[in-house]
């Protein structure tokens, strides 16, 4: 794990008496992370920026800055260290005193039958998929209470990247299908412990969306096929606009033309 950041060049802070909500989103450098952040940067939100390569996570930074976030800090942190999840909370809590949202975006994918698997690509995405959301939720809890009490109109939003593949069976990604089953459960069990409190929690399971974590699969399901990333981005800006009374567990995104059970 690397250090947090200093702020990068042209970050700015707003001192009003009622300050611009707070989010933190993994996995932001690129793909759906990047474009959860920009989306929210066009809203005003203060950022907290999280990946582990430190030059994308500063573009990412001046993009959204340019866009209009009210405030930017970046922690380039490789989430599969177990320590790395309490050091984003705090990187964040040493700027704000609430979380209004946590958008959990990074995640690893590692394709091969079952037969031989090494168990070595298992601890990693398990690391990354499964255990730091774990980590990172129940770091950030107080800080998302905090933010529930402030805002009780607006609660404070969980919104976890899972996958099809943890809701139906698809070869080849029976592990990662698994980590992100368990990430399904995560939220369902957050919610039974934490809505009546304002504090709610999503995952979003989609098919095959057009990033390059995609790519591997380009010969058979070409990116024209795939969900775009800016439906996905749709879908968290509407579960980040509902009313803590209402709680969805999990969103499964299916792609058109297929039987719907399948990424």
């Amino acid at each position: 794990m690397t250090a947090a950041n200093t702020p990068p060049t042209g970050w700015s802070g707003v001192g009003d008496a009622e300050p611009a909500r707070s989010a933190v989103i993994t996995g932001a450098s690129r793909g759906i992370g990047r474009g959860i952040a920009l989306a929210l940067a066009r809203d005003g939100w203060r950022l907290t920026l999280v990946a582990r390569d430190q030059a994308r996570l500063a573009t990412v930074a001046a993009e959204a800055l340019s866009a209009g976030a009210a405030q930017v800090y970046c922690v380039d942190v490789d989430l599969s260290d177990p320590e790395a999840p309490a050091a984003v909370v705090a990187a964040h809590s040493a700027q704000h005193d609430s979380m209004d949202a946590l958008v959990l975006a990074a995640g690893v994918g590692s394709a091969a039958p079952l037969d031989g698997y090494p168990v070595s690509r298992y601890d990693k995405q398990f690391a990354l998929n499964t255990r730091a959301p774990f980590l990172l939720i129940r770091s950030a809890l107080p800080l998302l209470r905090a933010a529930a009490r402030r805002r009780p109109s607006h609660g404070a939003k969980v919104i976890a990247l899972a996958s099809i593949g943890g809701v139906y069976a698809e070869p080849s990604l029976a592990v990662y299908g698994a980590t992100k089953a368990a990430l399904l459960a995560l939220c369902r069990g957050f919610n039974a412990e934490e809505s009546a409190a304002g504090v709610t929690a999503t995952a979003i399971a989609p098919g095959y969306v057009d990033t390059d974590m995609s790519a591997w699969v380009h010969e058979t399901v070409p990116p024209s096929a795939m969900i775009p990333v800016s439906d996905v981005v749709t879908a968290v800006n509407a579960l980040l606009a509902l009313s803590p009374r209402s709680v969805v567990n999990e969103l499964v995104i299916s792609r058109a033309g297929t039987s719907g059970y399948a990424a």
